[in-house]
């Protein structure tokens, strides 16, 4: 039982890892991994069992509640909160120290993700063509008007950014993190676990079991009979939102030390000279490969 334990585990810290950095989803990497199926059968027993105790019925909560395979879920849930609360520190660090190279690295990231995503797609239509030059475009000119992070979130900003961001966590092809990120939200979540900000985590964390209560059968239903067109969307949503991660002038946009100072991250700018240009370049590669290098494990794995 223990080696099976500790599997899981690891499995949950790749997954929180992925998570974490905009880019790679964790739905992708539970793909990788061979668990999405589980993993999606698992979220929606736990969605039943709430929606059971939201209506009061104790006997069916129960029920549902003690039929999930916490063997599964547990360790996996444990993995992925080691992985968040351990490279939150890192990753915020680096936000505020190197912006721009970050940015590179968050920027190869996605664009790797979309590739990923390009080819989930089973068939390729005009229409898919359609829903990708609409969404990418609309949310490419929607971004414009974001002034940066928000440096000091409302309680409904937070649940609201939990469940959206829970949503897309057990989404193949996009991740969480990265909807934070286009919300303006992911310095400030990054810091409230850094810094242990227990009303801030709790918030998130009601959002997060809302979203995945009411949103978990939604998104599996909508999956099984629409994949394509979801897809497409989110291939869409990815290629308009790199606005965000372009790194010049200012990176992705970071809260500095100085609570009151934001800096814009949706500026579109070119690097001032070519000793700006390198490292960011460089890290754009770096992270575009280990997500190519990533899909490869996982095609081999399904042969």
């Amino acid at each position: 039982m223990f080696p099976k334990i500790a599997a899981q585990l690891a499995r949950g810290f790749l997954m929180g890892a992925a998570d974490v950095v905009p880019g790679v989803s964790g739905g992708t990497v539970a793909l990788v991994l061979g668990i999405y199926d589980k993993l999606i059968d698992t979220v929606r027993s736990g969605a039943r069992a709430l929606g059971k105790l939201l209506t009061a019925d104790l006997r069916g909560f129960w029920r549902r509640f003690t039929a999930i395979d916490w063997l599964f879920l547990a360790p996996l849930l444990a993995g992925v909160g080691v992985a968040v609360v351990s490279l939150a520190s890192i990753i915020e660090t680096q936000l505020r120290e190197t912006p721009e190279e970050m940015a590179g690295l968050f920027f190869g990231l996605v664009g790797g993700s979309v590739l990923v995503a390009q080819g989930m797609l089973t068939a390729r239509r005009t229409e898919h063509g359609v829903i990708v030059a609409v969404i990418g475009s609309a949310t490419f000119w929607l971004l414009g008007f974001q002034s940066g992070p928000i440096t000091d979130p409302s309680p409904l900003m937070l649940v609201g950014s939990g469940a959206l961001a829970i949503c897309a966590m057990i989404l193949p092809g996009i991740s969480g993190s990265f909807i934070l990120l286009m919300l303006g939200m992911y310095a400030a979540v990054l810091g409230a676990i850094h810094d242990r900000v227990i009303i801030d985590l709790a918030l998130v964390g009601i959002g997060a079991i809302v979203g995945l209560a009411l949103f978990s059968s939604l998104l599996g239903w909508v999956l099984e009979r629409q994949f394509n067109r979801v897809m497409a969307a989110l291939i869409g949503l990815m290629l308009g939102s790199l606005r965000v991660l372009w790194p010049w002038p200012n990176g992705v946009g970071i809260i500095a030390e100085d609570a009151s100072e934001v800096i814009d991250g949706t500026t579109l700018d070119w690097p001032p000279d070519l000793d700006a240009f390198v490292g960011p370049a460089i890290l754009a590669f770096v992270g575009f490969g280990l997500v190519m290098a990533t899909t490869q494990i996982g095609s081999r794995r399904s042969l």
